[in-house]
């Protein structure tokens, strides 16, 4: 049983979990629906409006069948304890499965990892409190319990949670240091495609140059809020996409990079239980790394 506080007036209960707890809205529906989600005890409608001070209980579904097997995949573990698991995902894993996808996965490898993940998202993407794509690498958390996602996700919705990437972008960065501001949604060209578009949800990204070189610019970018590829499209709309991103940069590139040139460096957090401050950090992917010295000998 997971139990929240509303802490804003006026909104929709199937959205307000949404954004609490990182899970898709007809995933809240259908729960709602079944009667699972309850406010101030009673049974509610997905259109219910709440008030600042209800209680939303969530009863906890049995489990449903699901081909997603424990899998003895190496794991990168930065730390470990009761209530959390903070690893370096590699590039080219894919997070958690999806249709189609049910091995190999970072999910895959925690559930041979771990006795216990915590279930709000559900036997898809038990414990997964936060993703990244499947072709950038680095920094993560994962939790053990419902106590601490709800924590988590909390801490990543408020910006509490603080995450820094690097990325090689195309193209020298002439501004040191800038803030880009564009609200993104599907991109009404291809819905395959996230884009600046009027009315979608409002994203801020602050760059930072780390080097330049010839033709490519090494950067440090944190997230004030976290859409879906939202340094990939900011980039890309001030005119330096990611070297080596599939769907926002060149088809090619020199370096015959697979996935776009980005690492999840550091993840600042507080514990959910001691309340301790804790910074993580992973080093560069070699696959960056070997770039970068090629292009610093290029100098």
């Amino acid at each position: 049983m997971i139990t929240l506080e509303a802490d804003a007036g006026g909104q929709r209960l199937d959205r307000f979990l949404m954004e609490r707890l990182d899970q898709s809205r007809n995933h809240f529906q259908r729960a709602i629906e079944r009667g699972d989600v309850l406010i101030n005890g009673r049974t509610a409608k997905n259109n219910c409006r709440l008030k600042s001070g209800d209680v939303i209980t969530i009863e906890e579904a049995e489990p449903t069948p699901t081909d997603v097997e424990p899998e003895d995949i190496p794991l990168d573990i930065l730390y470990e304890d009761a209530d959390i698991i903070v690893v370096n995902k590699a590039r080219g894993m894919t997070v958690h499965p999806a249709e189609g996808i049910y091995s190999g996965t970072l999910v895959n490898a925690l559930l041979y990892h771990c006795k216990d993940l915590s279930g709000i998202n559900g036997v898809m993407r038990p414990g997964i409190v936060h993703r990244l794509d499947k072709d950038t690498s680095g920094v993560m958390v994962v939790a053990k319990n419902d106590r601490a996602h709800v924590d988590l996700a909390e801490q990543i919705k408020n910006k509490s949670a603080r995450r820094v990437y690097e990325a090689i972008v195309h193209g020298v960065v002439k501004s040191d240091a800038g803030i880009i501001n564009g609200a993104i949604g599907r991109s009404p060209l291809d819905r395959k495609k996230m884009a600046i578009v009027e009315g979608g949800k409002s994203a801020t990204t602050e760059f930072k140059v780390l080097e330049r070189f010839d033709r490519y610019t090494l950067v440090e970018c944190r997230l004030r809020t976290g859409r879906t590829h939202q340094i990939r499209v900011h980039m890309t709309a001030i005119g330096h996409p990611l070297l080596g991103d599939p769907i926002y940069g060149a088809r090619r590139n020199e370096f015959n990079m697979t996935g776009q040139a980005l690492h999840s460096r550091e993840l600042t957090l507080t514990h959910p239980t001691t309340g301790e401050v804790m910074k993580f950090s992973a080093p560069l992917p070699d696959d960056m790394a070997a770039i970068l010295r090629r292009l610093r000998q290029d100098l």
